[in-house]
């Protein structure tokens, strides 16, 4: 799951088509160019779309690209139409168990991109051998239809980037804020329509039932990291009968609010950058003493200094403590990347903007010419606008604000307002916050890891103790999720359970 913003982070020939459709039917459904749709019964209004047949193209080494048609509206289906872009690579061991579908999180990542580029990382040999693995881009992202709030990239960097009126966290700068983000949603509802308002979480979830059918799997197997944990979850809840094997990796908790979301993320991002200061402690170019406390101490000076007295970057824009908040929270994804918060660091203390604006750049996706590579930020707003309710009002405000900075006293206070962030949205919020149980499911493993900070461990405790047939795995380690980081015993639990069906007896404790 990303971070919860922070402050404006806040045709073929006839003839040839019966001659072809009869011969694919003795090939393996790897090689098919066109799927076969289970044929399930669904309601009338349903049928045009769990019978349509998926046709694929080649779009790559080895990959295979197609274009599905879902509902705009789920209770109006004959209304009108979306599109929604599926990538495949063939399992590598012929014929396989099923289809394997895969989310990255987000919400708004692109799993059309995730498999295209990262297929490697998404997963491991094992399951690319035994499965179709599928990325698809949900509703509202990417290269499905999606949301789209500007034009000129200008527009979005000034959202982004511009540095508000007044003292950070005053009244003034908070009203700036909630004014900001007002027109941002007023900009997206005219440049997307009313697809804006049917990006929920819900229904993407029906969406993914029609993309198992028309895959041709009777049950749907699936792989979620951070929030397509949500989205698998919410899956299980809507059709707990169709559930095959589905691994949650990175889980949300269903039921927090989203002031929930942003108290426990804070601490655990604020739980990461302790643990990455004890690790630059012991390294030769850490811009840092050796005393934990007195150099989260130091971070918090620099953010207020930075709101003070913002560095101005060759480009023109001025890094504040929201962008540089962005800068430090990206690397504590991974224990991997903590060599360049170092130099995030280090560079700034000497008054160097360059290099913290590239990491943030890299977290929105923002192209070095200006330019942005795909919509996810717009996507991530849109979709946690109508799955999350908030309060606006200036005495919760308040009252989050203090409970965040007593949580996190360094990041806690860049963390907050998080109730201006979908201010004056077009539409109103529509998921049901509250606990997934999905009763009469398949077994479903929910993988956390103990100091994730982006989606932290108590969230998987939860989200497996809510779900009736939820079994914890948990992983001993750093970083944001558990399968295919390094951990062979992690991916011999999940690739077992693909695979084989093993449900382990226990908590394996990786």
């Amino acid at each position: 799951m990303r971070l919860r913003r922070v402050a404006l982070v806040a045709a073929a020939l006839a003839l040839v088509l019966p001659l072809s459709g009869c011969l694919e039917a003795f090939l393996p459904p790897a090689v098919r160019s066109t799927s076969v749709p289970t044929g399930e019964q669904v309601a009338a209004d349903l049928e045009s779309y769990y019978t349509q047949q998926l046709v694929w193209t080649g779009c790559g080494d080895d990959l295979q690209c197609a274009t599905a048609e879902a509902p705009l509206d789920w209770t109006d289906p004959q209304r009108d139409s979306i599109d929604l872009a599926l990538i495949r690579q063939a399992a590598t061991g012929g014929e396989p168990i099923g289809s394997l579908l895969v989310n990255p999180g987000g919400p708004g990542g692109s799993g059309y991109d995730f498999i295209r580029d990262s297929v490697d990382y998404a997963t491991d040999e094992q399951l690319q051998a035994n499965f179709d693995v599928v990325g698809f881009d949900p509703r509202g992202v990417n290269h499905s239809s999606a949301v789209s709030c500007y034009d000129d990239p200008a527009d979005f960097d000034a959202y982004l980037f511009d540095l508000l009126p007044g003292e950070y966290g005053s009244d003034e700068w908070i009203e700036a804020l909630r004014d900001a983000n007002e027109k941002f949603g007023e900009a997206c509802e005219q440049h997307t329509g009313e697809l804006l308002g049917y990006v929920d979480t819900v229904s993407a979830a029906r969406d993914l039932d029609l993309l198992r059918a028309i895959l041709g799997d009777k049950k749907l197997n699936y792989l979620g990291y951070s929030y397509g944990t949500l989205l698998g979850a919410t899956y299980a809840d809507l059709y707990p009968e169709k559930t095959g094997r589905l691994v949650l990796d990175g889980a949300l908790d269903p039921s927090t609010s989203s002031f929930d979301v942003s108290a426990t993320q804070a601490q655990g991002f604020e739980s990461a950058l302790r643990a990455f200061l004890a690790d630059c402690a012991t390294a030769e170019d850490c811009p840092f003493s050796s005393d934990v406390d007195a150099a989260m101490s130091d971070i918090r000076t620099l953010l207020d200094r930075l709101d003070a007295s913002p560095i101005r970057n060759e480009d023109g824009r001025e890094l504040g403590s929201s962008a540089m908040t962005i800068a430090i929270i990206t690397p504590l994804y991974s224990e991997d990347t903590w060599p360049i918060l170092r130099q995030i660091f280090t560079d700034v203390l000497r008054g160097d903007a360059g290099y913290a604006f590239q990491i943030a750049d890299f977290y929105y996706q923002r192209d070095a010419d200006g330019s942005y590579a795909d919509n996810s930020t717009e996507a991530f707003l849109a979709i946690n606008c109508l799955d999350y309710a908030t309060d606006g009002s200036m005495e919760t405000i308040r009252a989050e604000e203090a409970e965040l900075i007593r949580l996190a006293p360094v990041l806690g206070k860049q963390l907050a307002y998080g109730g201006t962030g979908c201010a004056g949205w077009p539409y109103e919020p529509t998921r049901v916050r509250g606990p997934i149980v999905a009763p009469g499911s398949s077994d479903i493993l929910v993988l956390g890891t103990v100091n994730d900070p982006a989606t932290p461990y108590v969230w998987a405790q939860a989200l497996a103790g809510q779900l009736q047939n939820g079994h914890l795995v948990t992983y001993d380690g750093e970083g944001h999720t558990a399968y295919n980081k390094g951990s062979d015993c992690v991916n011999g639990v999940v690739d077992d359970y693909f695979i084989n069906g093993t449900v382990p007896a226990s908590d394996p404790r990786c």
